[in-house]
Formats: C-alpha cells, structure tokens, sequence
C-alpha cells in the first residue's frame, strides 16, 4: 500500500503542493510489529513511472515486495520549478554553469525532514523511530544531500546511500564537515558512481573515494563502488538498490 498526500514545505519558495509518498508494508493494517524508515529524495521518481520525471521510477516497491522486506519507505517530491531543485539539494550556495548563483537552501530542506517530517512520520505510523533504523537516500543531487544529511544529522540519520552524488560542487566544505565531525556508532553509509555517468569519471571516483575515506575516519562503517556501465538514471539505480539494501541493512 502506497499513500499519496499533497503537502507544503513552509519556507522553501513555492506555493505550490508537492506529494508525499508513504509506502507500507503489505500486512500494515493486520499486525501490531513496527518498522524501519527508509526516506528518500526526489519520491516522485521512486514508486511510480507514470510520475516520474523521464518515465522510469526506482520501482522500490516491487524491490520489497520481490525482496520480502518490512520497511517504511518515504518518498518527498522536489520543486520541479526552474532551478528549485538546485536549491532545495544544495547544503551551500554555488555557482551552476551557465545558470548563475544557486541559493542553497539544503539546511532548510532537512531541518523540514529530520524535524518535522519525521516526528510527524513517527506519530502517524508504526515505526522503530531510533537513528539506528532510520535511513536517508538519494541519487545526483539528493546523493549530496544524503551524505550531508548522514554527518549533519547523524542523530536522526543511523544509515545513508548516497547514489551518483554531486560531491564536485561542495569538495571543501563537505570535507571540513566531515574532518570536524565525530559520528555516532553505528553509522552506515554507502556510495557509489557509474562509470559512464560523466566525462570527468576519474576525477569523480577519486573524490567519491576521498569522501569515503574522511566518513571512516570519523566513524562510519562506509562502502564506495564505481559500477561498471552505469549511467546516470533511475534504471541504473534501481539495480543497486539491493546492494546498498544489504549493506546499510544486513549487519551479519
């Protein structure tokens, strides 16, 4: 079962409602058991082709159903109007190529998530509320957003996957985060990029892997993979979403 709600985000510059997607497990009404949250970035692109924005979803709900995994999934749509999404998923201001200056309005995106979305999420449905069994995901802009969110908040986000994340635009700051944080234990993260994503692929796999190496160091139990072939769209996502499933989940 997938909830569907029109929501506002009070203090991002839009007046227009975006949807709110709430996935549950298929026996949510016949069992008192409570769950993991997963929420993730871009939710329009996460359940349903007809919404997504070039016609192909994620599919995370055939993913649990095929994989018989018990999990929340909360899926927020971003601002589809002109470079809202730019904003919304950037933690700093940045210049965008040929666009001009970004305004980063990312603290306020997740201040929204971890502190209004999700007790509001906690209070609505059976979850197991604990950092430890909440994860934060995304891809590109939301894979940004996701390793930011995972050492920003790394009170309210246990585990983090972070697919094809614009990590170029922030290199610095996002290092000088990560070098003067400690995190929690456990804290769980994974990467990856595909090898035909962009032109710039080596220089990408190395800051990836940079990135990798500053999260174990503050603490984080974290993977970093370059798939082979992959490009940059949610068909190539979809196919890792078991891998970064198991590793953020399985912790045999």
């Amino acid at each position: 079962m997938i909830e569907v709600k029109m929501i506002q985000i009070p203090g991002l510059p839009t007046k227009n409602p975006r949807r709110l997607y709430v996935s549950l497990p298929r026996d949510y009404d016949k069992t008192d058991e409570r769950y993991p949250v997963v929420y993730m970035f871009d939710g329009h692109n996460v359940f349903y082709d007809r919404h997504a924005t070039y016609g192909r979803s994620w599919g995370m709900r055939a993913y649990l159903n095929r994989a018989k995994r018990r999990f929340i999934v909360v899926g927020v749509e971003c601002n589809p109007e002109g470079n809202e999404r730019l904003s919304e998923y950037s933690p700093w201001d940045f210049d965008a190529w040929d666009l001009g200056l970004i305004e980063g309005r990312g603290r306020q995106t997740m201040d929204w998530f971890a502190h209004v979305l999700k007790p509001e999420i906690d209070a609505g449905y059976r979850t197991l509320p604990d950092r430890e069994h909440t994860m934060i995901a995304g891809s590109s802009m939301g894979g940004l957003m996701a390793v930011w969110a995972a050492v920003a908040y790394n009170g309210v986000y246990g585990k983090a996957a972070s697919l094809s994340p614009c990590l170029f635009l922030h290199e610095d700051r996002i290092a000088d985060l990560i070098k003067s944080s400690s995190l929690q234990k456990p804290t769980r993260i994974y990467m990856d990029y595909g090898s035909a994503e962009t032109e710039e692929q080596p220089g990408d796999w190395a800051l990836m892997f940079r990135t990798a190496a500053l999260l174990s160091e503050a603490g984080a139990y974290t993977a970093a993979r370059v798939i082979q072939g992959a490009q940059h769209n949610e068909a190539a996502w979809e196919k890792r979403i078991p891998v970064f499933m198991d590793f953020l989940w399985d912790e045999g």
